[in-house]
């Protein structure tokens, strides 16, 4: 009978490592390669290049920065998933209770590891992503957000200069009900007109 770390051994869990500081992407990376079951394929620093790799590899796991200098994790996920489609992307942040965590969740991130996490942690979490799509780790169960995905999403397109019409078409919304998001999102940020809810927006790391 084969041993349980010969059934792990048998496939090579492709890993593609996106965070914009060298230090953290480095020692990530020292950590995954002690693992005979666990390739890392690549690793980037920005959305672009993160994107560009994710179609020419085809990682199975994405180990993925929440924020990166030229884009959100909310943002990116959808981008990787339309370039590599069975790719799985894992969050790595060391603030799990940042207000992006649940709308980069809901935009088909498969869990959420913090960058404390043990080089154990990290390992056991890319094999179960691989193995299962999700990642289940406390972080994950207890991510919160001042504002629902819907929310973020017409707050992102308030930040670069949509109108409710334009919001209401791009969601598939009522005017009506993109209002009563807005209005909802400048209620929670303590905003009282557009301008407002986007530097509140950017202050409570959202935008």
């Amino acid at each position: 009978m084969a041993s349980g770390t010969a059934m792990l051994t048998s496939h090579l869990i492709r890993v593609l490592v996106v965070d914009d500081h060298p230090v953290v992407r480095d020692g990530v990376i020292t950590q995954l390669r002690q693992h005979n079951d666990i390739e890392v394929v690549g690793h980037a620093g920005n959305a672009v290049e993160a994107i560009r790799l994710c179609a020419h590899d085809r990682p199975d796991v994405v180990l993925l920065d929440l924020r990166l200098p030229d884009g959100l994790a909310a943002d990116i996920v959808p981008r990787l998933h339309a370039v590599s489609p069975a790719s799985r992307v894992l969050l790595f942040t060391a603030f799990p209770d940042h207000a992006a965590v649940a709308p980069s969740l809901a935009a088909g991130a498969c869990g959420m590891l913090v960058k404390d996490a043990s080089g154990l942690a990290l390992r056991d979490a890319v094999r179960e992503v691989a193995r299962t799509g999700s990642y289940r780790g406390q972080e994950t169960l207890t991510a919160s957000s001042p504002i629902t995905p819907r929310e973020y999403d017409v707050l992102r397109l308030v930040a670069t200069g949509h109108t409710n019409n334009e919001i209401s078409q791009q969601l598939g919304l009522s005017v009506n009900t993109v209002k009563a998001y807005l209005h909802n999102v400048m209620h929670k940020l303590d905003a009282r007109n557009r301008a407002q809810v986007i530097t509140n927006g950017r202050a409570h790391g959202l935008l």
